[in-house]
């Protein structure tokens, strides 16, 4: 049974595209969707399907927080990693807090300051999730563009962020989706993102980074209903070295699909203020008045 676990965990490896024949080329070039200014037309709603969101490095299936309660419903299905190497490369310091952060993952804490090093995931709280996790949550998100700017809009928390084309500004302040430029190189999309706050985490399983984050993301369009999606990520403060996930975006192509509302918060605030009594006055309040 175990030699067969490690064969099967073996073959949980790095998706990567395959080479691209001429021919490839070709029809990718001849099917694509362009704007009235020539780029490629990005517009439409995208999803990913991997298992990220749970674990961003090759995984077994495994049990969820309090799987007494949910059992199957809490689990977490297997996935392959979408990161290159399946490896972080963590700093010694960083590689123990990651395994603080998971092991803390379900902590809540009522507060406005959600540093990561003494709460859970922010996910959990219904904080926004950031970039580049935003693009592999189990939500669509969509894409409105122009020739000056690129807007998408996620379903999560109905979260977004501006890409701004062809300018270099800097980031006003630090946020939770960080401050997106962009640029075409050829079909390609390649936009980087500054101005992190630094609380984000890029899975449940507690992996992170800190306010240093820079994400240098390419969407490369792979004909009119896929993009292959790839971010390289640098943190000297975290990492030892920069490393790269890349994994499909796919186009909701039903003649109904739509973004719905998906807003976390009432699902959050007895987790979060149960325990101190609050909900409970809240409600004594609104009786009296």
């Amino acid at each position: 049974m175990a030699s067969a676990a490690t064969v099967a965990l073996g073959l949980i490896a790095t998706p990567r595209a395959a080479a691209q024949t001429p021919a490839d080329e070709g029809f990718i070039q001849s099917t694509l969707r362009r704007t009235e200014d020539g780029r490629p037309d990005l517009s439409g709603i995208w999803q990913s399907f991997t298992t990220a969101n749970w674990n961003i490095l090759a995984h077994s299936a495994e049990p969820g927080p309090h799987a007494e309660i949910l059992g199957a419903w809490g689990a977490a299905r297997a996935g392959q990693s979408i990161v290159e190497g399946n490896e972080l490369p963590y700093q010694a310091w960083a590689a123990a807090q990651q395994q603080e952060n998971f092991e803390n993952r379900t902590v809540v804490k009522v507060a406005n300051d959600p540093s990561r090093f003494d709460t859970g995931d922010p996910e959990l709280q219904c904080f926004r999730a950031g970039v580049p996790r935003a693009n592999y949550m189990p939500f669509p998100f969509q894409i409105f563009q122009t020739p000056s700017e690129i807007i998408i809009v996620y379903e999560y928390k109905g979260a977004y962020r501006t890409i701004h084309m062809d300018s270099d500004t800097s980031p006003p302040s630090d946020t939770w989706m960080g401050w997106s430029n962009g640029h075409w190189e050829g079909d390609t999309l390649v936009v980087e993102v500054t101005g992190f706050n630094g609380y984000t985490w890029f899975d449940r399983a507690g992996n992170f980074h800190s306010d240093a984050l820079r994400v240098v993301e390419r969407w490369t369009p792979m004909g009119p209903y896929h993009i292959e999606y790839e971010a390289t990520i640098e943190d000297p403060k975290v990492f030892t070295r920069p490393w790269t996930m890349s994994f499909v975006l796919y186009k909701n192509v039903e003649p109904q699909a739509q973004l719905i509302e998906f807003n976390c918060v009432p699902f959050v605030e007895e987790l979060m203020y149960a325990p101190l009594g609050l909900m409970e006055r809240q409600q004594d309040a609104i009786g009296t008045n």
